[in-house]
């Protein structure tokens, strides 16, 4: 090759690195960590203040924006006809803490970044669905992934769909109807590694993971998996040049080889019910769960092999202050775990496990299900009554508050950051935080 084209290579090759990390292309952003590495958005904003536009979505869905350069990808779902009784199909105990569903049309919008404008509006299933998910969920809390050819978005049993910037279907997938644990519904986010998207599966029949090409739809591999319904997500990370999925799961942790699907490692230890995502920087991989029993560890990768869960390279387990609902936060050098979903927050070293002061009650919060995020050394914190709270990063100091800002709106989605603009999906509206320029004289 000669010298003139390895520059062109790298040029391309960086572009696209640089364009990724100001951009907010899945679920936890660019790197799955919650982190917004080159922005900076405001630090405090209400209804009347740096507000740059605020544009109601119609239906329902806690499913996070996604953003890629002038484009605002979310998904929702909207009732097309009277709620009505259906079938429970599980046999693990009804409860009386469920959804009445309608028939759902089940929509991708594509909103103009910087104006708010919808660029289009694609209805890409509509029936009734089998399930109806918690009394605090929706049908669409699946997060879509872009590579900013391609956006993607999972309503699980409703269908994968692939589309092209412009709404253009390319290829749909139905992989079938996923049975949750009590009908509490689904949410586990597709994600994205060069060609590949993978998909996790667990519920309460017949568990698997899926990987797919991104182009095509076709299968590359499927493994099942012996694990009962969950929520978490997976990530995609590359560890000594090795792509690994990894996913967080009731019976074991693992990890499976991005080209194969063979499992490389798997370790015990999490509880019933697992919905937070782990998050991995720097060789170490955190995941947490607090349904019945509190559980969190860190496991470091290097020679990771086999069933590790009695083995050296867990560096550390807690028992109290885990993740249940909000996935935890990696920034720098503290990760950030919020207490089940209430407002108690710690700031822990992940080599150690041991707390940089803290834990922490945030003041001004209540019942929190978004997951925390970072930018320029500052953490935001949104509850379901619309208050955000903004803390300073500094794993040597106490907390410090920055702001408390409130919205009229209620939240569960979590945020997106993109540059200066951070992104809050509401139940009613979509809103892009800016701060505005202050005038010339």
């Amino acid at each position: 090759m000669s010298i003139y084209l390895k520059i062109v290579l790298f040029i391309c090759v960086f572009s696209q690195c640089l364009c990724a990390s100001e951009n907010w292309p899945q679920w936890r952003g660019p790197d799955a960590t919650g982190t917004a590495h080159k922005a900076n958005p405001p630090i405090e904003w209400s209804e009347t203040k740096n507000v740059k536009w605020k544009i109601p979505i119609p239906g329902k869905g806690h499913s996070t924006p996604v953003v890629w350069q002038d484009h605002v990808f979310v998904t929702t779902a909207i009732d097309a006809g009277e709620p009505k009784e259906y079938e429970r199909l599980n046999a693990d105990g009804w409860h009386n803490n469920l959804l009445k569903v309608a028939p759902q049309k089940f929509v991708l919008l594509a909103i103009h970044k910087q104006t708010g404008n919808l660029l289009w509006q694609k209805t890409l299933n509509e029936l009734m669905p089998h399930e109806g998910g918690h009394e605090t969920a929706s049908l669409a809390s699946h997060s879509p992934v872009t590579d900013g050819e391609h956006i993607i978005a999972s309503f699980g049993s409703h269908g994968i769909y692939c589309l092209d910037f412009d709404g253009k279907l390319i290829w749909k997938k139905d992989l079938g109807n996923m049975h949750t644990k009590h009908a509490h519904g689904e949410g586990s986010s597709p994600v994205l590694y060069k060609e590949t998207l993978v998909i996790n599966w667990d519920h309460q029949d017949q568990s698997f993971i899926i990987a797919l090409n991104k182009n095509t739809g076709k299968q590359l591999w499927k493994v099942n998996r012996n694990e009962p319904t969950s929520w978490a997500t997976p990530i995609i990370i590359e560890h000594n040049n090795t792509p690994q999925v990894i996913v967080s799961g009731t019976e074991r942790i693992r990890s499976y080889n991005l080209k194969t699907g063979n499992v490389i490692w798997a370790c015990g230890g999490l509880s019933n019910n697992v919905v937070a995502s782990p998050v991995y920087k720097d060789g170490i991989l955190i995941a947490g769960s607090s349904y019945v029993k509190r559980m969190m560890l860190a496991i470091k990768l290097d020679g990771a092999k086999g069933d590790i869960t009695n083995s050296e390279h867990v560096l550390w387990r807690r028992h109290q202050r885990t993740p249940y609902v909000p996935s935890p936060l990696f920034y720098k050098d503290s990760l950030y775990v919020l207490r089940h979903y209430q407002p108690i927050l710690s700031r822990i070293d992940p080599k150690t496990g041991i707390d940089q002061n803290g834990p922490f009650r945030l003041p001004g919060l209540y019942n929190i299900y978004a997951s925390p995020v970072a930018a320029n050394d500052k953490i935001y914190i949104t509850d379901q009554e619309g208050n955000t709270l903004v803390i300073e990063h500094n794993k040597n100091s106490e907390l410090k508050t920055l702001a408390l800002n409130q919205l009229e709106d209620r939240f569960n989605a979590s945020a997106a950051i993109s540059k200066n603009q951070l992104f809050l999906r509401g139940e009613q509206y979509l809103y892009c935080i800016s701060e505005k320029p202050t005038a010339k004289k």
